[in-house]
């Protein structure tokens, strides 16, 4: 496990902390930091259904804004009945339990219950810390546990539930992204997010690896076999200069332009971009949509589709890759929806679009083979403990 720099055991308490809001840009001093997993999607993204459902304390700020999707916002001069309001879960000052000791126990912690979007592999974990400059926690410590269907917090918090230490505690910045490497090869559910003793954070993600239940898919019937909630995952691209690719197979619509993938400008002549995806797993392919919502001016101009079956090729040779859909003229701000005239096999397939431009969303619509199935099954059994 890698973390982001923070005080050794036993030096100055206040090493971690940063400066007090001199005015002007209030990230002009932020701690951030360049994380491998952050290409990953992240499990705890509100907007996907993830939501956290208990906390100890929420005294100063409420425990929902843990998972608030963009960079939290500071404004120096907003105060309510309680204090300072922050953007982001702040508790109360803990205290011992007299005058002779005004301190809490070094055991005694606050926490919150985080239910993920998509059960999952988690990779990495950041415990952000934007504008908690002397008010963050000391250390934190994150927790792992798996359990079936919608349980409550009486029943995550019952003495038989099992968590899995998969960030031990360990010291944070304040005004920082603190990141952690997960290496537990293990399909979680719901993360206990604790802090020592005390203090605020300002946002969670916990990025990772979906692992879907194929008995739920199976119950679905067609799926969407490149969806991030199903386990579709982007392998490469050819740029990734102003969004990322994999809001791609996002499950939800785009809601502004910057919600889905744009390159930038290609002026190489007879080249392309493109995106690469695998997907959940061997499925057949029966309907493809490709969404340029909010993308007006900057749309792709014409996309095409192409497959590969994993199981009978290798994705690396070129010609492994079938044609799916032709090049096709898209339109800017629209939803486009293909029938194909029959169903496809495939594992991974290829976006091009020509010559750059835009795309917010992509589906692909059909359902798994029984080898995919297969594999799907074998994977979730081992990933299940």
């Amino acid at each position: 496990m890698t973390t982001t720099p923070a005080a050794a055991s036993g030096t100055d308490p206040h090493a971690n902390d940063a400066a007090p809001y001199g005015g002007g840009d209030p990230y002009a001093d932020y701690r951030g930091g360049d994380f491998p997993f952050t290409s990953l999607v992240d499990l705890a993204d509100r907007r996907f259904g993830a939501g956290v459902i208990a906390a100890n304390d929420e005294f100063f700020a409420e425990r929902e804004n843990l998972l608030t999707p963009g960079p939290a916002v500071f404004d120096p001069e907003r105060f309510g009945h309680k204090g300072k309001i922050m953007d982001g879960w702040e508790t109360r000052r803990r205290r011992g339990a007299d005058g002779a000791h005004p301190f809490p126990t070094d055991e005694e912690h606050d926490w919150a219950l985080i239910r993920l979007a998509a059960p999952g592999i988690v990779r990495g974990v950041i415990v952000d810390t934007a504008h908690f400059r002397g008010n963050y926690p000391q250390q934190i410590t994150v927790e792992a546990t798996a359990l079936p269907g919608s349980p409550s917090p009486e029943d995550l918090l019952a003495a038989d539930v099992k968590w899995e230490e998969i960030v031990p505690r360990t010291p944070v910045r304040g005004h920082a992204a603190n990141g952690f490497t997960v290496t537990a090869e293990r399909r979680f559910t719901h993360l206990r997010l604790k802090q020592h003793p005390d203090g605020g954070i300002a946002r969670l993600r916990v990025h990772g690896e979906v692992v879907p239940d194929p008995a739920w898919l199976d119950v679905l019937g067609t799926v969407d076999l490149a969806s991030v909630l199903h386990g579709g995952v982007v392998e490469d691209a050819s740029d990734r200069f102003y969004s990322s690719p994999t809001q791609i197979i996002r499950p939800d619509l785009s809601r502004k332009m910057d919600d889905g993938w744009e390159n930038r400008r290609r002026r190489v002549r007879d080249t392309n971009d493109w995106v690469r995806f695998r997907l959940a797993a061997q499925g057949e392919i029966r309907a493809v949509e490709i969404d340029t919502a909010y993308l007006k001016g900057n749309s792709a101009g014409w996309a095409a589709l192409y497959g590969c079956d994993a199981q009978t090729a290798d994705p690396s040779d070129d010609a492994s890759w079938f044609e799916i859909l032709p090049q096709t003229k898209l339109q800017p701000d629209t939803p486009h929806r293909f029938a194909l005239p029959r169903p496809v096999t495939a594992t991974h397939v290829r976006l091009d679009v020509f010559p750059d431009g835009g795309v917010a969303r992509m589906r692909l619509h059909g359902d798994l083979t029984d080898e995919g199935r297969a594999g799907l099954v074998r994977r979730f059994d081992e990933l299940s403990g």
